[in-house]
């Protein structure tokens, strides 16, 4: 790839952050340690002082999440089918069933006024995903939780730094999940965080982070429940520890960088743009969809071309190969299937330049006038 190449995304690392990185090397305490600690201090400080516990991705954040509130096989977990495959993939591996409802075409987020309807006897949780940073209705979700009894798994991973009606996503609510994969608004090279609601143990939350153990005294061991190996190591929270220091500062810049984007977007070319909301969503992603007749793929290659990358996010996940063996078809969610076959993703990161938005822009009409019309 070119120096002057623009990926969809970059991550933002700084030298003290680099140099803090070395410190955790030099110092013979590589793995889950006092830096880890830490990470976790400032995460709950940040979200008001709720449990939270760091692991090593937002995907086991999620299994663990769904273990804690005791889902398991003969359960269902409600869910939407436009995310990244863990949202759906956690919910087998704890050996329940997912249950996909269909998007709003807006928001590109679970439908709510479709949820109950998909809600049986079997169910246990719902997982809303806060797609692109924008998230989903708290309010709606959590009257519909409370009035089935559900237990609510945010899969708030692209959704560290937004908020909904002024207050920070994971300062409140059941089970949030954060994820911190290098493409999200901050990283820790891989990993994730759980939030914790008040009736859950951390330390089980820890002993399930950890193979089971439990140690007491100078030498006391003990297995109580079967865990796995996700903690995360003092190397990548000295990394979060140094992102943690810019998200405000990250945040505001993908803000006027979405706000240019919405200046400068050429309206005329029939694509469908973002909710503009600038008061919730940390604009993790500026996804659009690309109009009809318009080949993905080749409109991928030719910004490529041009020197600019594209990603996509997501396929409809209902329609991948495990999903079609689990009874799921095409046309089962029409929305997300729409959504799904048109979205593209153009770059956006805090080290952006405004001109790298003005040359986006200018590639983006120029390919779809010029080159993709079929």
């Amino acid at each position: 790839m070119s120096a002057d190449f623009l990926p969809f995304t970059r991550p933002s690392i700084d030298e003290e952050t680099i140099a803090a990185v070395a410190e955790v090397l030099r110092s013979g305490w590589l793995t889950t340690g006092p830096k880890a600690k830490e990470f976790e201090a400032q995460l709950s400080d940040y979200c008001g002082g709720r449990p939270v516990r760091v692991c090593n991705s937002g995907t086991v954040t999620m299994e663990i999440a769904l273990r804690l509130a005791g889902i398991g096989p003969g359960d269902e977990v409600i869910t939407t089918p436009l995310s990244w495959a863990a949202t759906a993939g956690v919910v087998l591996a704890v050996g329940a069933r997912p249950v996909f409802v269909d998007i709003d075409p807006i928001t590109r987020n679970i439908d709510l006024d479709r949820v109950e309807a998909a809600i049986t006897p079997a169910t246990r949780a719902i997982i809303p995903v806060d797609i692109a940073g924008l998230p989903v209705d708290r309010d709606r979700i959590y009257a519909i939780a409370g009035k089935h009894h559900l237990r609510v798994i945010e899969d708030a991973a692209q959704a560290f730094g937004a908020s909904w009606r002024g207050r920070k996503i994971g300062a409140s609510g059941d089970f949030v999940s954060f994820s911190f994969h290098p493409n999200k608004n901050i990283t820790t090279g891989e990993g994730g965080a759980l939030l914790l609601p008040a009736d859950i143990d951390p330390a089980l939350c820890e002993r399930l982070r950890l193979q089971g153990v439990r140690r007491f005294g100078e030498d006391g061991m003990d297995v109580d429940v079967p865990g796995g190996k996700a903690n995360l190591t003092d190397i990548a929270a000295a990394i979060g520890l140094g992102q943690l220091k810019h998200l405000e500062e990250f945040t505001a810049r993908r803000r006027d960088l979405a706000r240019r984007y919405f200046k400068l977007f050429d309206r005329s070319l029939g694509c469908d743009l973002p909710p503009e909301d600038f008061e919730n969503s940390n604009w993790h992603m500026f996804q659009v969809l690309l109009p009809a007749g318009c080949e993905r793929a080749k409109f991928i290659a030719a910004m490529r071309e041009r020197g600019i990358g594209i990603g996509v996010h997501y396929p409809a996940m209902h329609l991948f190969t495990l999903y079609r063996q689990l009874g799921w078809k095409a046309g089962d969610f029409p929305q997300a299937e729409r959504v799904g076959a048109a979205t593209v993703t153009l770059p956006l990161f805090p080290t952006m330049a405004d001109v790298d938005v003005d040359m986006v822009c200018t590639a983006l009409r120029e390919t779809l006038t010029m080159r993709m019309k079929v």
